[in-house]
């Protein structure tokens, strides 16, 4: 497998398999919406549901942001050790999930509550886009120019 690597940066280019399987492992994450015309992230639990990013929310700020327009997800992690990491960014719409049926199902996914409260209302984001990147480990290659042989 070749890997992509962004010449101004040096960091890998992740495909979106890599992107889905990063999130598929992953549970905190932060979602940014805008609420009037400023711009706020909120971290959350979630889970992956096919290639739909879940979390639970209650009324609020969160709420009333990713109800009014395009919103987006981040996650990442990192090694401090090997001074390694990777970040994925989905950008896409929020949609309140109403149908009791995807209800009951996504009750079943483990998205479990760091605040108290009800957090009874579920938002699904289906990613327009899906992006990642990850800082290669030291001593690998990180140039755009392709080996010479």
């Amino acid at each position: 497998m070749t890997t992509e690597i962004d010449g101004r940066t040096g960091l890998e280019v992740l495909g979106r398999e890599e992107c889905l399987h990063l999130l598929e492992h992953g549970h905190l994450g932060r979602l940014a919406v805008v609420v009037d015309g400023h711009p706020l992230v909120f971290p959350v639990n979630y889970a992956l549901d096919g290639e739909a990013i879940v979390l639970r929310t209650d009324t609020g700020t969160k709420l009333y942001g990713a109800r009014r327009g395009s919103v987006a997800f981040e996650c990442d992690g990192t090694d401090g050790v090997y001074h390694t990491g990777w970040s994925v960014l989905a950008t896409g719409t929020a949609e309140e999930v109403d149908d009791a049926a995807d209800i009951a199902r996504l009750d079943r996914l483990p998205v479990g509550a760091w605040c108290p409260g009800p957090m009874a209302i579920w938002l699904r984001i289906r990613p327009r886009s899906l992006t990642g990147r990850r800082i290669p480990p030291h001593g690998h290659e990180r140039s755009a120019a392709p080996p010479t042989t």
